[in-house]
């Protein structure tokens, strides 16, 4: 079924809408006591339920593709653990925000990998976007510590993201369902191994397991994988630059959400400066910055 770019478009930018929310589920299962770190394992564990089942039928379709699907998913599911893990650690407003540094890191890796061409357009966006992440994490004081490692981790996030939406770029004809799966066994294993290894967080009880299954269940199988899925579909069909914008509707949700339902994490001026930066710097990336002459 062929559907319009009007129809695709509305699609993307309510999917990345409710990846907005992602914050959400994840501290109302570290409320019930669960540590952040395993909340994250748990809650990107619930959707192979639906996806292993599906992996095993379709893996014939990885037959061409199967080394690269490997790779999208392991630099995909590093980021959704980094990026998860901010989200518990650090601001949600600063996650969020650090994370959508990612256009800079595209555009790097656009230039040197898939050959794209640095534009103007594209030096401004690299240069607003740093004095943004400066001012973002500007030291106040209100803030003693500005940045910890959640902000860490969401930086890195972003840096991930963009190695393997550069992958899935490259390998356009990786289909989906398999590459969610792997995703998701890949973000599983990897934010296990933050939990145990880094984090050196206990394995959550069974009493928080049953108090939080229902939650996780909810929104990662019903809420969040669909809108991934439609994401990465939506993605292949539509010109990388309206996706870019789109898909910016994630920022708006995060930070309205968060200012609305978590008002102590509010920020200081200058960092709110910041913020409108990074905003403005990936702005500037996805609507003038694109060019398809190598």
């Amino acid at each position: 079924m062929m559907y319009s770019e009007k129809t695709l478009s509305l699609a993307l930018a309510i999917s990345a809408a409710f990846w907005g929310l992602y914050w959400f589920p994840l501290r109302t299962i570290e409320a019930t006591g669960m540590s952040g770190s395993w909340s994250v394992v748990f809650f990107n564990a619930c959707p192979l339920i639906v996806l292993c089942p599906i992996l095993v039928v379709q893996l014939k379709k990885l037959n061409t593709v199967f080394w690269p699907t490997v790779l999208a998913s392991t630099m995909i599911g590093l980021a959704f653990s980094l990026y998860a893990t901010g989200l518990v650690e650090t601001t949600i407003v600063r996650a969020t925000l650090l994370y959508y540094l990612t256009p800079v890191w595209s555009t790097i890796l656009g230039v040197v990998w898939l050959s794209e061409r640095l534009t103007r357009a594209r030096i401004v966006a690299i240069v607003i976007a740093f004095i943004g992440m400066y001012l973002l994490l500007a030291d106040t004081e209100s803030n003693a510590q500005a940045i910890n490692i959640g902000d860490i981790s969401a930086f890195l996030s972003g840096i991930f993201w963009a190695i393997g939406i550069a992958a899935l770029n490259r390998w356009s004809n990786i289909p989906i369902l398999p590459l969610a799966a792997f995703i998701f066994i890949s973000t599983t294993l990897i934010s296990a191994m933050f939990a145990w290894f880094f984090h050196h967080d206990p394995l959550p009880e069974v009493l928080h397991l049953k108090a939080s299954l229902g939650t996780a269940v909810f929104w990662s199988i019903c809420v969040m994988l669909p809108c991934f899925c439609i994401i990465f579909r939506v993605s292949q069909r539509l010109f990388p630059g309206r996706v870019g914008l789109l898909t910016m509707s994630e920022v708006v949700v995060a930070i309205l959400s968060a200012s609305i339902l978590v008002p102590e994490e509010s920020l200081m001026l200058i960092q709110w400066v910041g913020a409108a930066a990074i905003i403005m710097a990936g702005l500037i990336e996805v609507m003038f910055g694109y060019s398809k002459t190598p």
